[in-house]
């Protein structure tokens, strides 16, 4: 792993995820392993930074149709049926990463599970010359196995945060975790500090 060449990519932890205001939050949609995330990554990310690695922020955004209510996939819509106007929407606070992660270099807003499908993120990666990607957020088992999974075919390099990432169980944490280690490295948070460090 080339630290000049790296990048933090943050997957999804936004206020209507996380906060207890946002959208998730509201609707009692409570976990205890992804609420700590913010913390256990914001030490890495400041060390990254002081580096000059960018710090990227992928945001889950819903789209409004021409009446403001949120073009909301099926699949999801049965999941989440407590997703409403405004939730997820682009520019707003919902949407925002959360304060603890401090502000992105680049945002790449997404309609999809994989922070690659129709977004811009692989141009930057390849403007900025990025070959490896430290990649944590929500949830392991979703947005962060696609988008690393994206990232192997794209021939970008990868490791996991196995602590900086989450799902709704520990089980199905785990479970990623395992499945992923055939196209990705994995490494905690303290073991990126030091070697970023």
């Amino acid at each position: 792993m080339s630290k000049e060449n790296s990048a933090l990519l943050i997957v999804d932890l936004q206020n209507d995820f996380v906060h207890s205001d946002g959208a998730y939050g509201r609707a009692g949609q409570f976990s205890k392993e992804i609420s700590i995330l913010p913390n256990t990554i914001a030490p890495l990310a400041k060390v990254m930074r002081s580096n000059g690695n960018p710090v990227i922020s992928t945001q889950f955004t819903l789209i409004p149709d021409k009446n403001g209510d949120p073009m909301i996939a099926g699949h999801l819509k049965k999941l989440r049926p407590f997703l409403k106007k405004g939730d997820f929407e682009s520019g707003s606070w919902g949407n925002q990463m959360v304060d603890e992660l401090g502000i992105p270099d680049y945002v790449i807003e997404k309609i999809a599970y994989s922070a690659f499908y129709m977004t811009r993120l692989e141009w930057i990666l390849r403007k900025i010359n990025i070959q490896h990607l430290v990649v944590g957020g929500i949830v392991t088992n979703g947005g962060v196995a696609s988008t690393v999974r994206n990232a192997h075919v794209l021939d970008f390099n990868t490791t996991i945060l196995s602590d900086g990432c989450a799902a709704f169980s520990e089980k199905t944490h785990a479970n990623a975790i395992s499945d992923l280690s055939t196209v990705s490295d994995t490494g905690t948070c303290s073991e990126l500090i030091a070697r970023f460090s």
